[in-house]
């Protein structure tokens, strides 16, 4: 199969993960950390791992942001967001072209842990719920916690789909491609 269609399914899986952002869902079960992760790993093109996950996200912000929850498509800690999605966009290209199931695990597991503490500081850094120092940052993240399980099992999971989408996707186009070769 030719990097061109690899690309192009590369293209529709983060696409579709970003459309998983619009219906409802359990708070912090989304795609974004996965598909920052598959991002990176999926487009040889570094700009391609950087740009389009950061599309997926702006486009479903857009949506949510003005539609759903009727805030606009700026806050205070959007920043953080977009960083953490940027930099775990980046840890994904270090997986490889062909990442086993252990690579993409831990990946997805720091790819977690790394959104929840750049995200959480933001909140604590831009907002005004915890007072500006240790014990309030130590305090914003304790208040999160409930929701890193979700976090976490969302990336865990959306990774898995992602991955094991785009191995499958690719895996039956080199078929089909061997299978008219043998005609």
């Amino acid at each position: 199969m030719s990097s061109h269609h690899r690309t192009w399914i590369a293209l529709g899986l983060v696409a579709a993960a970003a459309a998983a952002r619009l219906v409802p869902h359990v708070p912090n079960l989304m795609p974004v950390e996965a598909m920052a992760l598959f991002g990176g790993a999926a487009f040889a093109d570094r700009r391609l791992a950087l740009i389009v996950p950061f599309a997926a996200l702006f486009l479903s912000d857009l949506v949510l942001g003005y539609a759903v929850y009727g805030y606009g498509l700026f806050y205070p800690g959007m920043a953080f967001v977009y960083g953490a999605v940027g930099l775990i966009a980046l840890a994904g290209t270090r997986l490889g072209a062909r990442p086993g199931a252990a690579r993409i695990g831990t990946g997805a597991l720091a790819a977690a842990v790394l959104f929840f503490l750049v995200t959480n500081f933001g909140v604590w850094l831009t907002g005004t719920l915890y007072p500006h120092t240790a014990a309030g940052l130590a305090a914003c993240y304790a208040a999160a916690l409930p929701f890193f399980r979700y976090t976490l099992a969302g990336t865990l999971l959306y990774s898995a789909l992602l991955f094991g989408g785009y191995a499958l996707a690719c895996r039956r186009g080199e078929a089909r491609r061997l299978h008219g070769a043998l005609r």
